[in-house]
């Protein structure tokens, strides 16, 4: 049983983090992608009526800040009449960009929005554990999948008639870190249908491999973190909340 969009929307705000959710979350790579989607469809939202009140929205918090910050406008008798038709109006736009997604996605019966491997299928897997190594070797993260393999990929992830142009079959651990040449390493990571996609995922990469090389970070501990959580890692490596926009493709 996967979480509900309500659940996950409390979850997104900070207010429902129980250790039960955590650990459905961590276990349940779907509800981790559906989290990011409506995390994307809150930030779009934010991002396009930001000066809709003259400054006075709240940054992209969580909905519920949103929501305080305008129910608190309408308690004042004389703010009642100019805000309710422009909060129903945002609420109306929030849903129809879910909606929107939804409907992007039902179009194909095949499609799924992946941000995140599924770590029953693809906990990660490394051959070089030497600095020296990975740092000899020019940077292969682009390293190309045969046909069959990634065939084999979008079977297991249950979308083998997804169009494969839409994915990258990733490699969780890149090659430029020392990752492995193996199914258990490789998912099909969305290009574009979600604000946390390969091109980002491919930064991450490219600082974690400087950061390595360089003697900042020890091999090891960069491919637990990219094998772990990868997400987490861009945000804790790029110092940001979202991906920056120079990552964006």
């Amino acid at each position: 049983m996967h979480l509900t969009d309500r659940q996950l929307m409390i979850a997104i705000d900070g207010e429902g983090n129980s250790s039960d959710v955590r650990e459905h979350l961590d276990a349940c790579w779907k509800c981790r992608a559906r989290r990011q989607e409506l995390e994307g469809a809150i930030a779009d939202f934010v991002r396009v009526h930001a000066d809709a009140f003259d400054g006075r929205m709240p940054s992209a918090d969580g909905p519920r800040a949103l929501l305080r910050a305008r129910m608190a406008e309408l308690n004042r008798p004389h703010s009642r009449l100019r805000f309710a038709l422009p909060i129903a109006a945002l609420a109306l736009l929030l849903l129809g960009v879910v909606m929107a997604r939804e409907l992007m996605t039902a179009r194909s019966v095949h499609a799924a929005v992946v941000s995140v491997p599924d770590a029953r299928l693809t906990p990660g897997a490394a051959v070089l554990e030497s600095r020296l190594a990975v740092c000899s070797q020019e940077n292969l993260k682009n390293k190309a999948v045969t046909a069959a393999l990634r065939r084999k990929v979008f079977e297991e992830y249950g979308i083998a008639g997804a169009d494969p142009r839409a994915y990258e079959v990733d490699y969780l651990v890149t090659p430029a870190l020392g990752g492995a040449d193996d199914i258990h390493n490789l998912w099909p990571h969305s290009y574009s249908s979600t604000v946390w996609n390969a091109p980002v995922k491919d930064a991450l990469e490219d600082r974690l491999r400087e950061m390595v090389c360089d003697g900042s970070l020890d091999l090891a501990e960069a491919q637990r973190e990219i094998a772990g959580n990868w997400i987490a890692a861009y945000k804790k490596y790029f110092n940001t909340d979202e991906p920056l926009p120079e990552h964006r493709r």
